[in-house]
């Protein structure tokens, strides 16, 4: 198995346990770490900062794996994110360099109820 892949697995648990400790997940990512969310324009530069801002989170979000795509330096998570009773999907976009997560950018969606026109063309 790609050894890129198997670092995602660890961060991204298929539980609500936290599958890392915090000094794994930080030694996961390079030193000019990126996190980018665009819906909410922020943009978190450097793992120390990632790790800080982590580290303040008042109530860690839990998070189930559905489903990681990929090969190489680049991947797509895709998750469930139960926030305070908040249900979101993520879609994660993870590059890595030499091994180590160098940019993700997460783009967050809330579930919806379709439109009835699309009823018939759904399972």
């Amino acid at each position: 198995m790609d050894r890129n892949r198997e670092l995602l697995e660890r961060l991204w648990p298929t539980s609500d346990q936290l599958a890392l400790s915090a000094e794994a997940e930080h030694e996961m990512r390079t030193e000019d770490y990126v996190l980018e969310m665009p819906q909410s324009g922020e943009r978190i530069v450097g793992r120390d900062r990632m790790r800080a801002m982590q580290q303040e989170y008042p109530n860690p979000p839990s998070i189930q794996l559905i489903r990681i795509t990929g090969a190489g330096d680049h991947f797509v998570v895709l998750g469930r994110s139960d926030y305070s009773g908040d249900i979101y999907y993520v879609a994660n976009v993870v590059e890595f360099r030499d091994g180590r997560i160098a940019r993700e950018t997460r783009i967050y969606g809330a579930p919806f109820d379709p439109p009835p026109w699309r009823a018939k063309y759904a399972d």
